[in-house]
């Protein structure tokens, strides 16, 4: 579970990430991030209808913030610097490879950052 600072909330906070982010998409999901001045680093989902039923865009979101939580609450690879990051699932997340796309898609995003 993220923490309540590890949490976008706002329509505003997703859209600045959105527009002014890096961009990496995958055959299941869509990663924007953005780089920010201090910690902590945040997160927002959105998982839309076309993904599925109730019980299946929770277990995506589920999903989802497992994967993230690990990114940012250091796992494996732990963030460098503090990002904002919102995961758009696309409607084949439900039956798709989500973890390897995420980690794809994150790497490639981590990437982008990087290079800016």
């Amino acid at each position: 579970m993220l923490p309540v600072a590890a949490r976008l909330r706002t329509a505003d906070d997703f859209r600045v990430v959105a527009r002014r982010g890096v961009r990496v998409a995958r055959e299941t999901l869509v990663v924007h991030a953005l780089a920010k001045p201090g910690p902590p680093s945040r997160a927002g989902f959105v998982v839309s209808k076309a993904v599925g039923n109730a019980v299946t865009r929770n277990r995506v979101k589920r999903q989802l913030r497992h994967l993230v939580a690990a990114e940012l609450g250091g796992g494996v690879r732990p963030v460098a610097s503090s990002v904002d990051v919102v995961v758009r699932a696309l409607p084949s997340a439900a039956s798709g490879r989500l973890r390897e796309d995420f980690a794809s898609a994150w790497a490639g995003a981590m990437r982008k950052l990087a290079a800016a």
